[in-house]
């Protein structure tokens, strides 16, 4: 990320040269946001920071410090802007010699004053050194460069106080511009300065003129006892004399000068005092100074003053000044602990959390305060979720709101790690990579110590990310799948009343929750084999949302029997195919979000066992609704509740008798029932099956098969239960019908046409005709069939079972089963065949032509009296009973 300033610009200095410690101004563009902002200052290379002071972005004071180059760029470095550039530059002086009058900044030892003419330290008093202007005359800087000056005179020197004094350099420099009048004003000025030394060598002879008259009167009295006494006996009391010459001018001169001498010690002790107090007023001042900086929260300004005081003072053997840098320790260590104290605050922001690490880091407090941050934060974090699972569990009973109170708990939980992990992860990263102590990126050496650190500390930090990780998911599985549990975690990680299982629909919910979850997390880099786990619990909340929602399926598709109405399309369908078929779409695209598989998520089908148990469930499915096709068909009448039969006005009205009349037959029933099976069979399965594999079921062909193989063998119940309902009546007819009026085959007129059973037993057929055509034409052959297969296989038993015929008998029967034969002709089967077949082979032969041709007058008589009673059994619609 580019930088938000441009590096700083200095476009002035003043003034622009000077000596060492010469205060000046710098000028220029960003040169930092603030103190804290401003993180270098060089000056002809020297480090000049510690004597910055930050007044604005385009100016800073400091002073020059004592650099090796005499002539340098002002570089300026800030955190915002990085190293600046100069347009610049400072030319740095030599010092001037400092006479005893001059002003300094600094305190010039003036008893001890060095005189480079001699080479030699001279103990004289002030007054008598040379005046810094000798000339007495206003000085007039030239303005010849100094090297110049120096290659002009080579091993000269300007200062009239140094052994290679050049007058000529000295006039140059200082006189350059001075007039000739002023010139000899100066030599009038230099002849009275020499009048006044060698009156001032006489006023101090003059004033010594009695100790002088003394010493001579001693040596004349010496040389006369000398002379009278001779040497060696002069020689004690001369000695002696001396002594008490000596002695007295020594007395005599502390008498005049011990208050002089006083005063001046006494104010010389001041003015040291004071100047000592003023030159080190900054370590005086600092602890004042660092607790006024502490409750402002200037940590920076007492950092800064830290360092500067520690580099000055830390080594010092000054007892002053090691109290009052002891007193310094001392609150530094009081703040060490208020750093700390406040870093280990929760919660708090990164910001603040990196701030206070380097404010420990530069005050080089013990241990690792970052690592201990990270610790603090660490167990903030897991009690934080213990807290939010605690609390919801204690509002169970009082729960009062619309989402289930899991789901709401789930939501809380993983927001609150997204909220809280990220700037925790940071927090690691910052303190892998050593941003924690520069944010510069600048190499140090409490950087690579926390490098090191990192690291060495890198599996206890992996150990605190899967801590986490694992209380969220058990957290999570312990309000919605606590069976997945171990038996010791579900006391601290469960105790929800689980009074009914989450439905699909929030379970899916969830499943989107904790995914967003999941993805937030990715985004922070975090390794993926620390987030696998949340993966893991991803896939089991998708299988479980599965069998769920098929679950919740069967339960609803038990339900529809509820709102079967009976009422018949034109393709002899009630709504109930199409209710199941919607409610199975419905249920697979309700999980459409949970099958489709995320970045990084595993195929729900990809275990053995979920494959199975999601085929069983969608098997189970199927049957519950064959279960309730045959519980609806097979229901006694008066258990049907006719309350909500209604009639179908969105379509003409075809079949009026079955939708005005309010209650179904029994056979009607499995009519509808046979015709649902059988759209069911050749359309709902197939679609059904076509949605499963669009949505990734494993094991379609089977849920198929065996749903098919049910199906049938319900249509198959059901039809035997409907032949058998239908049949068997026309059937038992046939023989009484037949042997009605003590009818017998061997003594019988002459055929005079079908007989009124057979005729009866048609009517029967027709009926049936016409009910299974009112609900569903398509069925039409198939039951037609099997009611044309058993008739024709009574008539066959009955006609095996006659032992003789007469011939009329015999032309009587043939008649009969012939007319059957050929009404139901489109509804014949190889059986029915084979049936009429037996039948008329048990009758003897026609003889005679005469015979043959009354039973075709008799047939086309019986087809021309039924014309319009047979017209069900044309081939005109013969297309549709082959379907």
């Amino acid at each position: 990320m580019s930088r938000a300033r441009q590096p700083p610009l200095v476009t002035g200095i003043s003034p622009n040269e000077g000596i060492s410690w010469t205060k000046v101004t710098i000028r220029g563009e960003n040169l930092g946001t603030g103190p804290t902002d401003l993180i270098g200052l060089t000056i002809c290379g020297h480090n000049c920071l510690l004597t910055a002071e930050w007044m604005s972005a385009s100016k800073i004071v400091c002073r020059v410090g004592q650099a090796k180059n005499d002539k340098g760029d002002i570089i300026v470095t800030t955190k915002s802007g990085g190293k600046g550039t100069s347009t610049v530059s400072f030319k740095l002086l030599k010092p001037e010699k400092i006479g005893i009058l001059d002003q300094s900044a600094v305190w010039v030892d003036e008893m001890n004053y060095y005189d480079m003419r001699t080479d030699k330290n001279k103990g004289i008093p002030p007054l008598s050194l040379r005046p810094a202007n000798p000339l007495g005359i206003e000085i007039d800087k030239g303005r010849f460069p100094q090297k110049d000056l120096e290659a002009l005179f080579p091993g000269m020197s300007a200062d009239f106080t140094s052994e290679n004094f050049s007058a000529a350099w000295y006039l140059i420099e200082n006189h350059s511009t001075t007039s000739f009048d002023q010139l000899k004003m100066a030599v009038v000025n230099l002849k009275k300065q020499a009048n006044k030394k060698n009156e001032g060598s006489l006023a101090y002879v003059k004033g010594g003129l009695s100790t002088f008259f003394e010493a001579q009167d001693a040596l004349s009295a010496i040389h006369q006892k000398l002379e009278a006494d001779g040497t060696e006996k002069v020689e004690g009391s001369m000695t002696q004399k001396l002594e008490n010459v000596l002695n007295r001018a020594s007395n005599t001169a502390d008498t005049l000068f011990q208050e002089v001498l006083g005063r001046k010690d006494k104010a010389d002790s001041t003015r040291n005092a004071l100047n000592v107090l003023q030159r080190f007023k900054f370590l005086f001042n600092l602890p004042l100074n660092i607790e006024r900086n502490i409750q402002k929260g200037d940590y920076d300004v007492v950092i800064n003053d830290y360092e500067k005081a520690k580099s000055l003072f830390g080594k010092t053997e000054v007892q002053v000044f090691k109290k009052y840098y002891a007193e310094v320790e001392t609150r530094i260590e009081a703040l060490r602990k208020l750093l700390l104290d406040k870093l280990l605050e929760t919660p708090s922001t990164l910001h603040d959390q990196k701030r206070y690490i380097r404010y420990l880091s530069d005050l080089h407090a013990p241990g690792d305060p970052a690592w201990q941050c990270i610790g603090a934060q660490h167990q903030w974090i897991l009690q934080l979720m213990h807290n939010c699972k605690e609390s919801y569990v204690k509002e169970q009973k009082a729960w009062r709101y619309k989402a289930p109170q899991q789901v709401v708990f789930v939501e809380k939980l993983t927001k609150l790690v997204v909220s809280q992990l990220p700037n925790f992860w940071k927090l690691w990263i910052s303190y892998v990579n050593g941003s924690l102590f520069s944010e510069t990126a600048e190499k140090s050496g409490q950087m690579e110590r926390s490098k090191k650190n990192a690291r060495q500390r890198q599996n206890d930090f992996k150990k605190m990310i899967q801590e986490v990780m694992h209380s969220l998911i058990k957290l999570i599985r312990g309000a919605l799948l606590p069976f997945s549990l171990r038996e010791g975690e579900s006391r601290q990680y469960g105790g929800w009343e689980m009074k009914s299982e989450l439905s699909g629909q929030w379970l899916t919910h969830v499943i989107q929750t904790v995914r967003l979850s999941s993805e937030s997390l990715t985004a922070l880099e975090i390794p993926n084999d620390m987030l696998q786990i949340i993966q893991d619990l991803i896939l089991d909340l998708r299988v479980r949302c599965i069998i769920v929602t098929l679950q919740h399926t069967a339960e609803d598709i038990k339900r529809l029997a509820e709102k079967e109405d009976w009422v018949v399309d034109n393709e002899g369908l009630t709504s109930l195919p199409s209710q199941f078929e919607q409610c199975i779409i419905h249920s697979l695209q309700s999980l459409k979000t949970v099958l489709d598989c995320k970045p990084g998520e595993a195929s729900v089908f990809q275990q053995q066992k979920t494959q199975e148990d999601v085929c069983q469930l969608s098997i189970g499915i199927t049957q519950v609704f064959i279960d309730c096709m045959e519980q609806l068909s097979t229901k006694p009448d008066g258990d049907i509740d006719t309350a909500h039969l209604a009639v179908d006005v969105s379509s003409p009205d075809l079949f009026g008798s079955i939708h005005e009349d309010s209650s179904l037959s029994s056979e009607q029933r499995l009519l509808i029932a046979l015709s649902n099976c059988r759209y069911l069979e050749r359309h709902t399965f197939l679609n059904i099956a076509e949605h499963f594999e669009k949505h990734g079921f494993q094991g379609v062909e089977k849920i198929t098969q065996v749903s098919m193989e049910s199906l049938k063998e319900l249509d198959q119940r059901l039809f035997e239960m409907y032949i058998e309902s239908k049949a068997d009546p026309i059937v038992g007819s046939l023989e009484p019908g037949i042997y009605a009026g003590y009818f017998d085959w061997k003594d019988c007129l002459v055929p005079a046409g079908v007989r009124n059973y057979l005729k009866e037993a048609l009517v029967n057929i027709i009926a049936v005709h016409a009910e299974v055509f009112t609900i569903s034409k398509d069925l039409v052959p198939r039951v037609m069939s099997r009611i044309v297969e058993a008739v024709s296989e009574e008539l066959s038993r009955l006609m095996q079972c006659v032992s003789s015929f007469s011939k009329n008998g015999a032309l009587q029967a043939r008649l009969e089963i012939c007319a059957l034969r050929d009404t139901v002709a489109i509804y014949l089967t190889p059986e029915s065949n084979s049936s009429f077949k037996q039948a008329l082979e048990a009758l003897p032969q026609l003889s005679s032509g005469t015979d043959k041709k009354l039973l075709e007058e008799l047939l086309n008589k019986f087809k021309s009296s039924m014309h319009l009673q047979l017209t069900c059994f044309q081939a005109s619609s013969s297309a549709m009973m082959k379907t």
